[in-house]
């Protein structure tokens, strides 16, 4: 998730690195049952990012699976995973790549360059998927069969310097977009053309983004930071109409709280989020919870999901970002059951 200020990230565009894929010793590995894959950032220019495996029925996580399956390094900043009918695709920010692998045996069976820095990739259909792009005006098309970059979507009043998607949905033929850092907006794709018909003024710096059962859209702003030329307010959930296209309702919470994490369950029926603990709300709530699920702890909840078959909450701690991160697992009532250990800066889960 990269969890730096906008500004910080800046030096993204001067002092990308170069990632050198060394060979080594390829081992079997088999990422078997429903379990979660668990991408972690590493630190940015130690290309220490890293894949780890956990399946919830035996309780064993494996770790650095993508180096022992493939006997070479992950890359710089591990972003975020998708799997798509049996392929894992790893999205590698500052490596510039993504990895197509095999979402069992974590094997690679192609990879997608060529991009600037990417974010998250959504897949349209099976001949077309969108990847969103740090510092970048541009969203880029690519051919999942051919793993290359087939076009762009230039975002409109985005340039170069202060462009940024982020997370992506799709309800019916659009897909919605996050416009993150020094934006406010958020964007409507047709994928029949490829080309943004819409544009929908939100808060500071929306970055996540879910829909829910309705198919109304979720948005969380991270509202900024101090000094910020975008602005800076406090964060906010806003729930969004697609049919109209437009907000419907605004849950404004405390300025200068680190809120990230949004995710969707229960059936799309139940939203989760990090806001120092861990909250939840129904959908048809009409304001926000009093208390946490899991209350706050001394230390850095950096990632967060609910599996879709138990309803376990699962949440990712970096620590000091620089040891090994732990995931915590707890039930749906916030009763902790267990905690394993990963890479450095867990940031992303992703389910099979």
């Amino acid at each position: 998730m990269m969890r730096l200020l906008p500004v910080a990230l800046m030096t993204l565009v001067t002092l990308s690195s170069c990632m050198k894929w060394e060979d080594g010793a390829v081992t079997d590995v088999a990422a078997s049952g429903n379990g979660v894959f668990i991408v972690c950032e590493g630190n940015f220019q130690y290309g220490n990012a890293t894949l780890s495996y956990y399946d919830p029925e035996s309780g064993h996580c494996g770790n650095e699976l993508f180096y022992h399956a493939n006997g070479m390094k992950l890359g710089d900043v591990g972003q975020s995973m998708t799997i798509r009918d049996g392929v894992g695709w790893i999205v590698v920010n500052s490596s510039h790549v993504i990895f197509a692998v095999d979402a069992t045996t974590v094997r690679e069976r192609g990879r997608v360059t060529g991009l600037s820095s990417p974010r998250y990739i959504h897949f349209v259909n099976d001949r077309k998927a969108y990847v969103s792009q740090l510092w970048d005006n541009r969203i880029a098309i690519i051919d999942p069969e051919s793993y290359s970059v087939i076009g762009h979507i230039v975002c409109p009043d985005m340039s170069v310097e202060s462009g940024s998607t982020e997370q992506m949905v799709q309800c019916g033929e659009k897909v919605y977009v996050c416009c993150w850092s020094y934006q406010n907006r958020i964007m409507r794709i047709d994928t029949a053309s490829d080309r943004v018909d819409g544009v929908l003024t939100v808060g500071c710096q929306p970055r996540e983004i879910a829909v829910d059962a309705r198919g109304k859209l979720w948005v969380l702003t991270d509202g900024g930071y101090p000094g910020s030329p975008a602005g800076y307010e406090a964060p906010a959930l806003y729930r969004i109409d697609t049919e109209e296209f437009r907000v419907e309702r605004m849950f404004r919470m405390e300025i200068g709280n680190d809120v990230s994490g949004l995710c969707m369950a229960e059936n799309g029926n139940m939203l989760y989020w990090i806001d120092g603990g861990i909250w939840r709300m129904p959908i048809d709530s009409d304001r926000l919870p009093d208390a946490p699920v899991i209350p706050t702890r001394d230390t850095k909840y950096f990632g967060l999901t609910v599996s879709p078959y138990d309803g376990d909450i699962y949440v990712a701690d970096a620590i000091d970002y620089q040891q090994p991160g732990v995931i915590y697992r707890y039930t749906a009532e916030g009763d902790l059951t267990g905690s394993f250990t990963v890479g450095v800066n867990p940031t992303a889960f992703c389910w099979k």
